[in-house]
């Protein structure tokens, strides 16, 4: 078993929900693990000679991170990240499962890669639950080859285990492509999320043959201020869109890339002060539903070619719930609740995933984080394979300290992340 002490509930910290009367402080309270599964929250519960104890004085406990948007580069591109070096960098990050993008080489298509895929990631192959300790879920792609084309056998896909589906990194240009995705993932309740390389032009076009169809459809890395408003509409006209951003879109302008270079070089590109301010407005009003990283690793000598030659992308998961801690709750623009919500509950409702929730009975995919504790980008540090960050030397506020999976728990007592385990 595992007993997490004396640490704050993440939607007990900013309102006054299990406030103490005497100090106005949040309350704390004691969560008891067995066999993956939360079994008691409530205060003072006893230890005992078989516990591992974590003393999360101080910090606040919350569901773990999911991050609909990640890219671990196999197969095809290991020397960039792999399976265990991306997983290694989520949990570092507090991310319990991510969703990997299927521009692998071969694109995973068919059923044969997304086998590949989960051989590794479900502990088999070279790789067992200690070298990936989260939960790693496949995208598939909407297109063979993601030449925008012919569809995949969306049948087959679902049946392997995918967990959406999208060309991301290749847009599908033709509408009639797109509009035969959507209907097709409809009847195996599948989602499309849609890459749109032109971005505003593409997005406003992907919600209005959602609307059309009736089908649903997600729009990944919103950046702009008109991308916003188009979802905007679409939803108050009860279109069947969600959409999610990246925290260098709510962080940094394109003023970045003088200082970072190629370490600052995504597409969509970093945008204007303005965009950056619907982007976090679109995340205040529900428009924006998730955070996801888009975690694109690149090596360091691809990231030194010169700036229109180097590959579009940057590395996120090990500064994401710092980034979004420090420029949306340090700001006093959200509560930590907000931002939990936005990185863990909305994209498992989005993705109907059975997590992003903290109580009784629920499983035990955790992250305890110091909100305050402050500290400095280092690359050099980072549990994935890449350097490509446009926060390396940045200070930020607030700290990953232990991440549980239901992955790793039954197969070692201890924590991962960015802190020691504090145990007993």
């Amino acid at each position: 078993m595992l007993l997490i002490k004396d640490g704050i509930i993440y939607n007990m910290y900013n309102g006054l929900p299990g406030m103490t009367a005497d100090t106005g402080s949040p309350a704390t309270t004691d969560i008891l693990i067995k066999d993956n599964i939360i079994i008691d929250i409530s205060k003072n519960i006893p230890e005992a000679d078989d516990m591992t104890v974590i003393n999360a004085t101080g910090l606040i406990i919350a569901p773990g991170l999911i991050d609909m948007h990640v890219h671990f580069r196999e197969p095809g591109f290991e020397y960039k990240e792999d399976m265990q070096s991306g997983a290694a960098a989520a949990a570092a990050g507090g991310f319990t499962t991510v969703c990997c993008m299927p521009n692998t080489s071969p694109v995973a298509d068919c059923k044969d890669v997304i086998d590949s895929i989960n051989k590794k990631t479900k502990h088999g192959d070279r790789y067992s639950a200690s070298s990936v300790p989260i939960t790693v879920m496949p995208v598939g792609a909407v297109t063979l080859g993601q030449k925008g084309e012919k569809l995949t056998n969306f049948t087959e896909l679902k049946k392997a285990g995918v967990i959406a589906l999208s060309d991301d990194g290749m847009p599908i240009v033709n509408p009639d492509v797109m509009r035969k995705a959507l209907i097709a993932a409809e009847k195996e309740n599948m989602l499309i999320i849609s890459h749109c390389e032109e971005e505003e032009t593409m997005a406003e076009r992907d919600v209005r043959l959602a609307e059309e169809t009736g089908t649903r459809v997600h729009i990944a890395h919103v950046s702009t201020a008109k991308a916003v408003e188009s979802i905007r509409k679409a939803k108050s006209a009860g279109v069947k869109v969600t959409a999610e951003t990246c925290p260098h879109y709510f962080s940094l302008t394109r003023d970045t890339i003088k200082e970072k270079g190629t370490n600052a070089k995504m597409n969509p590109p970093l945008r204007s002060k303005k965009d950056v301010e619907a982007i976090i407005e679109g995340l205040s009003d529900g428009t924006i539903d998730a955070i996801a990283t888009d975690h694109a690793p690149h090596s360091a000598d691809e990231k030194a070619l010169p700036f229109d030659d180097a590959p579009n992308g940057i590395i996120g998961l090990e500064t994401s719930l710092a980034v979004s801690l420090t420029f949306l709750y340090h700001t006093g623009l959200f509560t930590i609740e907000e931002v939990i919500n936005l990185m863990s509950k909305n994209p498992a409702k989005i993705l109907n995933l059975n997590a992003g929730v903290l109580e009784k009975g629920a499983t035990a995919d955790i992250v305890i984080f110091d909100p305050d504790e402050e500290w400095m980008v280092d690359s050099g540090k980072f549990k994935s394979k890449s350097r490509n960050t446009p926060y390396d030397g940045m200070k930020l506020k607030g700290n990953v300290k232990h991440t549980i999976s239901r992955v790793s728990y039954g197969l070692r007592s201890r924590t991962m992340g960015t802190g020691s385990l504090d145990s007993k």
